[in-house]
């Protein structure tokens, strides 16, 4: 069963236009967050780590994908603000910090949301090929690599 939700998270992933892969990886980054925060309450160092380092490869390619050029202000507000993500993140680790996870957390959300909307009005506007891209779509190269590593390896956003 595991193999067939990477199979599909994989399939996900390669089918996703770009809006809709950021939103994906604000949903992973929150959901690695949440599981900082567990792990702090559960004294669990090694698990908090994995999760909480999670969370920050996401958004240093959030900061790597930015277009300045096209993006303009937006962009640049957007490289501050994850900036200060990482920097809180940072207390997650050093201070075992539930609430600087939980401060970022607050932060994604509202973001994530405005890709969302984003993604929304997209699929609207140019119509709604995923479902023929998904049905067209073969096995990915890489079945076995979980969509993790897909999404924070294999795409090129130009938020």
């Amino acid at each position: 069963m595991n193999r067939q939700l990477q199979t599909y998270g994989n399939q996900q992933v390669m089918t996703s236009d770009p809006v809709t892969l950021v939103v994906l990886l604000y949903d992973k980054a929150v959901l690695s967050l949440k599981g900082a925060i567990e792990a702090i309450g559960r004294n669990q160092i090694e698990a908090r780590w994995r999760a909480n380092n999670r969370a920050m490869e996401i958004i240093k390619h959030l900061i790597l994908t930015l277009d300045m050029e096209k993006g303009g202000e937006i962009a640049s507000n957007l490289e501050a603000i994850y900036g200060y993500m990482l920097r809180r993140l940072l207390d997650v680790d050093m201070k075992n910090d539930a609430r600087a996870a939980e401060e970022v957390i607050q932060l994604l959300e509202p973001l994530r949301s405005s890709w969302s909307e984003l993604a929304k009005a997209t699929r609207a506007t140019a119509g709604d090929n995923s479902a023929l891209r998904s049905m067209a779509a073969t096995t990915p190269e890489n079945p076995g690599e979980d969509a993790d590593a897909a999404v924070a390896t294999s795409i090129s956003l130009s938020a």
